[in-house]
């Protein structure tokens, strides 16, 4: 009294065995930023920004849904104004912060 051999069945490897599917990730919605300045925008800027604790380009880009390149000079026109003042220029991240007197 032998014993048959049981068949192989797909999932014990070899070439039956189905491949693994790797998976995509999850895919970032590609983001619906404002590339010009329009009046309701440059408002919000003027009357915002200035009270934000922590200010720099990222900051005004992820907030105010702007261009970088809008976030760069809304910077430079609020320092301009002294409504902000500096506390870090490092490679191209600029850092700001409220100025006291402009809250006032």
């Amino acid at each position: 009294m032998a014993k048959a051999k049981a068949a192989p069945t797909s999932s014990s490897g070899g070439k039956s065995a189905k491949k693994k599917k790797w998976s995509k990730g999850k895919v970032k919605d590609k983001a619906q930023h404002a590339v010009t300045l329009d009046k309701p925008t440059y408002d919000r800027i003027i009357k915002e920004v200035p009270t934000f604790r922590f200010i720099s380009q990222s900051i005004l880009i992820e907030r105010l849904k702007v261009n970088g390149s809008i976030a760069r000079q809304a910077i430079r026109h609020l320092a301009a104004e002294g409504q902000i003042k500096k506390i870090v220029h490092h490679n191209g991240q600029l850092i700001y912060t409220r100025s006291i007197g402009a809250t006032e």
